[in-house]
């Protein structure tokens, strides 16, 4: 991903809440289903770190390696990702 298509996302993630909550359990098989499900509904996703916010970077590595996003960038304690979806009817965002 360029920089361009990378600020052009976080730009259409400004005005999107937190789909995902990374709480005290971490990152559980439920998180990993619940990020591949919101993502490929919404292509663009933010994730929130209320807890392991020291291993967010590590987190969100693994979390993109499970589910085939990628990181946009991490602001604070909230990570964006993407996925481009595979149907083009869905598609929302074009980079």
């Amino acid at each position: 991903m360029t920089s361009s298509q990378r600020k052009t996302l976080t730009a259409a993630a400004s005005n999107l809440n937190p789909l995902v909550i990374v709480g005290q359990n971490g990152l559980t098989d439920g998180i990993v289903q619940k990020v591949a499900k919101v993502i490929d509904d919404h292509e663009l996703i933010k994730v929130k770190f209320n807890e392991f916010k020291e291993e967010k970077q590590e987190l969100t590595a693994d979390l993109c390696a499970k589910t085939g996003a990628e990181l946009v960038r991490i602001i604070g304690n909230i990570a964006i990702l993407y996925k481009e979806s595979s149907d083009e009817n869905k598609r929302k965002h074009l980079i």
